[in-house]
C-alpha cells in the first residue's frame, strides 16, 4: 500500500471524516483546543467508560458521518514502542477499510520529541503496510492518506531523509525476495543492481568468464548447472572524504536452490526463491546509506548464482579450488552457501582491505531448529563487533543471538582428499559447523560476523512490524550498527 502524508494548515471538522486522537494513559485527549466544537466531555467520558481499555485503540462513532480513533499512549516511549504501535495502528485502519484520517494537534510533547514520535509512529505505518502483488491481474494501487495537523510553530517531518531513505532500502530488500525464480535470476539480478548508479553508488559486475580466471571456483562451481550466469558484484559508498577503510557486507544471494545433485524434497521448494536474502539485505542497506548520503565509507559484496541440477551440474564429491586458495570437498550440493560466501569474504577482504565483515546468509535449516522465527544466529571472532550488533538489534527488534565458534568444531569439517568438506555428516551442529567453514576464509584476522538469518528472512505469518512474506531482517538491524557505532 502507498501510503502519503501532509502536513495540515487547518482542520475542517465539518468536511472530514475520520479523525485521530492521541491520549495518554489516563484517557486525557491532548489539546482538546484544536478539536473546535467537537464535544471534549463526551468523548473524554466514552474513553474512560469504556471497559476495554486494553485495546490500543477505541473508534468512537461521534455521528454518523465522523468516527474518531483515540490512541493511547506513554509519554516518552521507546523508538521502537513507536513503530509498533504505528503498526498496530496501521492493522486497525486496514481491518476497519479506512482509507483516510486526519492526526489531530499532536503537540502534546516538547517540540523534538513530538516530532520524533510521528515520525517513528509513521515509520511503523510504513513499515507494516508493505504488501508484494505486482503480479495479481486485478492490481489496483491502494493509498493510505494520512493528514497531520499542529499548532506548533516550524512543525516539521523527517520524511524526505532519514525515515524515507531506509523505508526505500527495506522495500527493495522485500521486493527483490518476493520476486519469483524465473523472473529474478542471476542475470536479472546484476542488471538490477547496476541500475544503483544512478543514486551515487559504484557498481562493479564480475562476470563468470572473470571468476573463472579470478579462481572464484567454489561460487562458480556452485551455479555451473544452470543455463543463467554467475556474478559478483560490489557496491561502494564513499560517505567520508577520507580514505578510511570501509565496513563490508558480505551476501549469499542464490536466486533459487533446488539443492543441485543433492536435490531437496519437493514440499516447499517453491520457498527457495529467497535463498537470496543475505545478498538482498546488503544491496537494501547500501542503497539506504546512499539515498541519506551516510558519513561512512561502506562496501557491499553479493555472490549471485542459481543452485540447479543440470547436466553440467556439481557432483557430491567434486573439489574445487577456492579463491583463497583453499581446496574444497563439496560432499553435498545443496550446502551451497558456504561455497559462494567463501570466495566472497576472501575477496572482500583481499581487495577492499576493511576494517570488518558482516555476512548475511539464509545458511542453515539448523538455525532455525534453535532460535525459530525471534533471532538470527550470530557468530563472531571478535567481541566487540558481536556486542555491537546485539545491542543494534534489541534496539530494532531484528535480534541476533550468539553462539560459539571453537577450534575442536574443525575437526568435523576437515577432509581426507581436500583442505576441507562443505558439510558435516558426523551430525549436530549443523549452523556452527557452516560458520566454523566460512571463518576459515578470513585470511587476515580481519574482525568478522556471520548472521545466518534463515529464520528471519521469510515469515508465513506477520509480524509486530512486518507482513507476511519477505520480512527485509537485516536492514533497520545494520543502519542502527551503523548509525550507534560508525558515524
Amino acid at each position: 500500500m502507498k501510503i502519503k502524508h501532509s502536513l495540515l494548515s487547518k482542520i475542517d471538522l465539518k468536511k472530514s471524516k475520520n479523525f485521530t486522537l492521541f491520549c495518554d494513559e489516563n484517557f486525557k485527549i491532548f489539546n482538546s483546543k484544536s478539536l473546535g466544537n467537537l464535544n471534549q466531555k463526551l468523548i473524554s467520558n466514552l474513553i474512560s467508560n469504556n471497559k476495554d481499555l486494553k485495546s490500543f485503540f477505541l473508534h468512537l462513532n461521534y455521528s454518523e458521518k465522523q468516527n474518531f480513533i483515540v490512541v493511547k499512549i506513554k509519554k516518552n516511549q521507546k523508538s521502537i514502542e513507536n513503530e509498533k504501535l504505528g503498526a498496530k495502528f496501521y492493522d486497525f485502519l486496514y481491518s476497519n477499510s479506512i482509507k483516510e484520517t486526519t492526526f489531530i494537534d499532536t503537540n502534546f510533547l516538547e517540540k523534538t520529541l513530538n516530532e520524533k514520535f510521528i515520525d517513528e509512529f509513521l515509520h511503523g505505518i510504513e513499515l507494516k503496510s508493505y504488501d508484494f502483488n505486482k503480479y495479481k491481474s486485478k492490481n489496483s494501487p491502494s493509498i493510505l492518506k494520512l493528514n497531520i495537523f499542529s499548532n506548533s510553530r516550524g512543525f516539521k517531518l523527517d520524511r524526505s531523509n532519514r525515515f524515507k531513505s531506509l523505508i526505500s532500502g527495506i522495500n527493495f530488500t522485500k521486493d527483490l525476495v518476493s520476486e519469483p525464480g524465473n523472473i529474478l535470476h542471476p542475470d536479472e539480478y546484476a542488471k538490477r543492481l547496476t541500475q544503483l548508479k544512478k543514486i551515487g553508488l559504484k557498481v562493479s559486475v564480475y562476470d563468470e568468464k572473470q571468476l573463472k580466471k579470478m579462481g572464484c571456483n567454489a561460487l562458480v562451481g556452485v551455479g555451473q548447472g544452470s543455463i543463467r550466469g554467475s556474478y559478483l558484484v560490489t557496491l561502494e559508498w564513499r560517505g567520508k572524504k577520507s580514505n578510511s577503510k570501509p565496513l563490508a557486507f558480505v551476501g549469499k544471494g542464490v536466486c533459487f536452490d533446488t539443492g543441485g545433485i543433492s536435490l531437496k524434497p519437493a514440499r516447499f521448494m517453491e520457498d527457495m526463491t529467497y535463498d537470496m536474502a543475505g545478498s538482498a539485505v546488503v544491496v537494501g542497506l547500501m542503497k539506504n546509506l546512499a539515498l541519506r548520503k551516510s558519513k561512512v565509507n561502506a562496501v557491499g559484496v553479493v555472490g549471485l548464482v542459481e543452485n540447479m541440477p543440470g547436466g553440467n551440474a556439481q557432483r557430491p564429491g567434486d573439489i574445487v579450488k577456492s579463491y583463497s586458495g583453499k581446496t574444497i570437498e563439496v560432499l553435498n550440493t545443496d550446502a551451497e552457501g558456504r561455497l559462494v560466501l567463501a570466495d566472497a569474504i576472501t575477496f572482500t577482504e583481499k581487495k577492499f582491505k576493511p576494517s570488518l565483515i558482516v555476512d548475511l546468509a539464509t545458511l542453515t535449516g539448523a538455525i532455525v531448529v534453535a532460535l525459530g522465527s525471534e533471532y538470527a544466529g550470530l557468530f563472531s571472532n571478535n567481541d566487540n563487533l558481536s556486542k555491537q550488533i546485539h545491542e543494534a538489534g534489541e534496539k530494532v527488534e531484528e535480534k541476533a543471538w550468539r553462539l560459539p565458534l571453537h577450534s575442536n568444531y574443525d575437526k568435523l569439517m576437515n577432509s581426507k582428499n581436500a583442505d576441507m568438506q562443505n558439510i558435516n555428516y558426523v551430525g549436530g551442529a549443523g549452523s556452527t559447523t557452516a560458520a566454523q567453514f566460512l571463518q576459515r576464509f578470513i585470511l587476515n584476522k580481519t574482525p568478522w560476523a556471520h548472521l545466518d538469518i534463515a529464520g528471519m528472512a521469510f515469515s508465513k505469518y506477520a509480524g509486530a512490524l512486518n507482513s507476511s512474506g519477505a520480512t527485509g531482517y537485516g536492514v533497520r538491524l545494520l543502519n542502527k550498527f551503523i548509525e550507534d557505532n560508525y558515524e
